[in-house]
């Protein structure tokens, strides 16, 4: 019997297959956009400097300062550069980092986004803006921040080196994971979820295998789409909160944290979600969803452990602390003893195991 359910489906645009960079200039002709502002990281500056070519008198200039975690002080500076351009819209080029900053910008000017993710972290499907400031990571949702257009083009994946294409790939994964066990899914979301997991469950081994297999990259992104878009119609619970807190404390990488926690987290939530932990392990062709999730990674040598990307073994107990400040609504209760054992194992990379 299906349950009763709330489905919202938010709008969005999808501009999905190879080449399809080459519409950008038509996709912002379309939202009326005459000078656009394109936003990067430095290490992808490259990319926005080919398209600032390609779309001609329409790019406005470069800002090419984006940074993970979103700080308020680079917003602010985008933004004064945003304005003193006199530009009317902004592309973001990149992964989490740079559709982060597009989504602050957004937020401050309701100016249009057009997002051209190169990751699959799936921030550019989602209502959710992530900003750090005084060493503390807040985060929103609203609809203000979605990009009106979102154009996916595998070409600008095939460069995406195996350690990134597997963190940023489990990232992605890990959307979908919680929307299974979301405090408010619905029957849409777990089959897109599912989906989801799958894509990305079979895409990801087969590209750290070969990086330029654009069958396997197209897959790859097909599957990030479906997680991103779980996570911007549902909640999110431990697992997101667990990452904020130590992405925003302590300064470790996104992707890899994401990595590194889900399948503690998972573990952490299996008695109580025994419905999402049969979806993972048939996604995934498993026996128990933690342990496909943990070997998973494994194989794409992804990070094991907290201690791998510089989290101090003292900061352990201040995590907990954090997380059970200004709890999300979560499957099964935060118990203090458990979470620091669950942490404690991430910390060592050790495998995840009932607590």
């Amino acid at each position: 019997m299906i349950a009763p359910f709330t489905y919202v489906a938010y709008p969005s645009r999808v501009v999905f297959g190879p080449g399809k960079l080459a519409e950008l200039g038509a996709e912002l002709e379309r939202l009326g956009v005459r000078r656009a502002l394109l936003l990067s990281t430095p290490e992808q500056i490259a990319l926005a400097e080919q398209v600032r070519q390609q779309l001609g008198d329409t790019a406005a200039g470069i800002f090419a300062r984006a940074t993970m975690h979103t700080p308020v002080a680079v917003t602010k500076d985008a933004l004064a550069k945003l304005q003193s351009l006199g530009a009317d819209g902004f592309v973001a080029l990149g992964g989490g980092s740079t559709i982060g900053l597009g989504k602050a910008l957004a937020l401050r000017t309701d100016l249009p986004l057009v997002a051209v993710p190169t990751t699959y972290a799936g921030s550019e499907m989602t209502t959710i803006l992530g900003e750090t400031e005084g060493g503390r990571k807040a985060t929103q949702r609203t609809p203000r921040v979605l990009p009106k257009a979102v154009i996916y083009d595998v070409e600008l994946t095939l460069s995406l080196p195996p350690g990134l294409t597997a963190t940023s790939g489990v990232n992605a994964l890990a959307h979908a994971v919680e929307a299974l066990y979301a405090h408010d899914t619905n029957p849409i979301i777990a089959l897109m979820a599912e989906d989801g997991v799958a894509a990305l469950g079979r895409s990801l081994p087969r590209i750290i295998r070969d990086t330029a297999d654009r069958e396997a990259r197209i897959d790859a992104q097909y599957g990030a789409w479906l997680c991103s878009t779980c996570l911007g119609v549902v909640a999110m619970a431990l697992h997101h909160k667990i990452c904020h807190v130590l992405g925003g404390s302590f300064n470790l990488p996104h992707a890899e944290t994401h990595t590194v926690m889900l399948p503690h987290v998972t573990e952490y939530n299996a008695p109580a979600a025994p419905d999402a932990m049969r979806r993972i392990e048939r996604a995934l062709g498993v026996e128990r969803a933690s342990a496909g999730l943990f070997d998973l990674n494994r194989s794409l040598g992804a990070p094991a452990a907290l201690r791998e990307l510089g989290m101090p073994e003292a900061g352990i107990d201040q995590a907990v602390e954090m997380v059970l400040q200004d709890q999300y609504a979560n499957p099964r209760p935060l118990e203090r003893n458990a979470l620091r054992a669950m942490l404690a194992r991430a910390w060592a990379g050790e495998p995840p195991k009932p607590g």
